[in-house]
């Protein structure tokens, strides 16, 4: 008798959640909830819903899940914007699904990596402490209490800083003269948007075959640097233009090292270990 195929939605196909909905449609059934469906492609099956809508939810989820993934971005980013994004339309998603009667392998939460407050460039891991003092970090943090107090197991991945082709705000400020900052400056961390996507498609197969998670990952690569670094050494690969006298120092988050040990050990292997591989395949795109 043949296996069927899992039956994965994902809540929230922005440009992350579309990237896990491909993944995973390899081989699985996907469907994508979206407000505007138009955008998906034709391997994801359509949910079209408002997760901020109660009414819009009742009886459009498909039936029989395996798993669901929520990946939302704030429409406003502030307090209001998070609150919706990451509590109440969780909430409105839990009570639906709740209601029709799923029951989940796994919830998956998409969350960041804001949640830490430290700054002191030491290393930080799933089990560090969480204190944000900024209300974007509160509000992703309730996410994830809300998402591990859900009636199925559930799983938190907080990424750090997504770059890559669709995402190249960063590279474009140093190849434009737009970002200059001190030396040394403070650590950053960052993953490549193919490696945050399969990460989370990763983790979710594992949970679907029986394998054991951890209520969080964090979501990493494998090289926290100093973002003067990552500046020199984008410099040393292509022509850039001079500073800017008003250019930004690009100091934000804290400065901390992400260890992402927890995920390279459930056996996710990185395509893009470091800066240096994913900001060159960029640079010799362009």
């Amino acid at each position: 008798m043949a296996i069927s195929e899992p039956r994965i939605l994902v809540a929230g196909c922005g440009a992350l959640g579309s990237r896990i909905a491909v993944n995973l449609a390899s081989d699985a059934v996907v469907f994508g909830l979206k407000r505007h469906t138009e955008t998906l492609t034709r391997d994801i099956l359509p949910v079209k819903a408002d997760l901020l809508d109660p009414a819009s939810l009742e009886g459009q989820l498909p039936p029989e899940l395996d798993a669901v993934i929520y990946c939302l971005t704030p429409n406003s980013y502030d307090d209001a914007g998070y609150e919706a994004a990451f509590v109440t339309g969780l909430r409105n998603l839990i009570r639906t699904l709740t209601a029709d009667g799923q029951s989940l392998n796994r919830l998956l939460f998409v969350s960041s990596s804001g949640v830490y407050h430290q700054d002191d460039d030491g290393w930080v891991d799933e089990t560090s402490p969480t204190e944000p003092e900024r209300f974007n970090g509160r509000r992703v943090l309730e996410g994830e209490r809300t998402a591990l107090d859900a009636p199925w197991p559930a799983t938190v991945i907080r990424y750090s800083g997504i770059y890559g082709p669709t995402r190249q705000r960063f590279l474009q400020s140093v190849l434009t003269g737009r970002l200059n900052p001190p030396s040394p400056g403070p650590y950053t961390n960052r993953i490549h948007e193919d490696d945050a996507a399969a990460a989370a498609a990763h983790l979710v197969r594992r949970s679907l075959a029986g394998d054991r998670l951890e209520e969080c990952y964090l979501g990493t690569d494998s090289d926290p640097v100093r973002i003067d670094e990552i500046v020199d050494w984008i410099r040393s690969q292509t022509d850039c233009r001079m500073p800017e006298s008003q250019a930004q120092e690009g100091r934000r988050g804290g400065s901390k090292r992400l260890s992402n040990r927890r995920l390279r050990d459930s056996g996710f292997t990185f395509r893009y270990p470091d800066y240096r591989t994913g900001y060159g395949e960029m640079i010799r795109r362009l």
